[in-house]
């Protein structure tokens, strides 16, 4: 019986969503050890005025999975995989013991504030439901309009596409009447996984450069691949890259069913991680830590591992 934790990426915030996590000791630790590294008070960030910020939401989701993971530990529950849709895989790398959490904060922040400098407005991303990424594909290609990228392939036929405000309504018109069963913006303010942000991937490449990083503890599944990485150096490189790529999430899924794992936990905020591994993996147990409460949530793991 294996575990793997999961980590959420941005567009699944929701106001308030840190002021939910469980009342625990190892929780608040957490969230004290994120305002110093920060000099803020974390809390603050998960205001509906402060989740307009792409830096506010990307910290967010850092500290949130980081708190999970730590809650879980406490609990005797560590993961034999981690990993994490964009932003996420900083929490996996962290949960997996690749990075520190402080030093993983300060690269989201420089991450963060790399990306919404480099489009400040415009851009963003749109989820489209009922199609395949071949389709996505020779739907983008064939436009008169700025170009749309495949940035997240979520499912083989959950992909999500960024670019600006405009190419992304016109090419939602066009998803529609090709047969998408859905196309929806998402709370996404710049054009995440692909090209437009490549410049703000090399700058991140730079400065992340002495950020140590070590060997983890189980696998960290990648974003770009969805391969299991072992290595601190290639954890570091997938981290400092992955906003200029495109997230096969339903790869790294994959990897870790026909891997073994059996528990697949989905760390706060949302549970868009687990609706998609309860549709295509069944044979798994596929649990949102945001439904549960944290008692009956570690219950329920441990008695899905055969440990009760």
């Amino acid at each position: 019986m294996t575990l793997a934790c999961i980590f959420p990426g941005q567009g699944a915030q929701s106001p308030g969503f840190l002021h939910r996590l469980p009342e625990h000791e190892v929780v608040r630790a957490a969230l004290d050890e994120a305002s110093m590294v920060l000099d803020i008070d974390v809390l603050s960030l998960d205001s509906a005025d402060a989740l307009q910020s792409t830096v506010a939401v990307q910290i967010s989701l850092v500290v949130a999975g980081v708190a999970h993971a730590r809650a879980l530990a406490h609990e005797g529950l560590t993961p034999q995989f981690s990993a994490g849709l964009s932003v996420g895989a900083y929490p996996a790398a962290v949960c997996c013991g690749a990075l520190a959490f402080g030093d993983a904060l300060r690269m989201v922040r420089k991450r963060a504030e790399l990306m919404e400098s480099a489009w400040p407005s415009g851009y963003g991303l749109t989820a489209v439901s009922g199609m395949s990424e071949t389709q996505v594909e020779t739907l983008a290609a064939d436009t008169q309009s700025e170009r749309v990228y495949v940035a997240n392939v979520n499912a083989p036929r959950q992909i999500v596409v960024a670019g600006a405000d405009k190419a992304l309504d016109a090419f939602a018109e066009r998803a529609l009447a090709a047969g998408a069963r859905k196309a929806q913006r998402l709370a996404v303010s710049v054009p995440s996984h692909c090209e437009l942000l490549a410049d703000a991937a090399d700058q991140l490449v730079a400065w992340s450069r002495d950020i140590p990083f070590r060997t983890p503890m189980g696998a960290y599944i990648d974003n770009r691949g969805g391969r299991p990485l072992y290595r601190g150096d290639a954890i570091r490189a997938d981290l400092a890259t992955n906003m200029r790529h495109t997230v096969r999430w339903f790869d790294a899924l994959t990897v870790m069913v026909e891997s073994g794992t059996t528990v697949m936990v989905e760390a706060p905020p949302g549970q868009v991680l687990t609706d998609i591994a309860r549709e295509h993996c069944p044979d798994i147990a596929a649990l949102s830590a945001s439904t549960l409460p944290l008692d009956r949530l570690v219950a329920t793991v441990r008695r899905r591992l055969g440990e009760d």
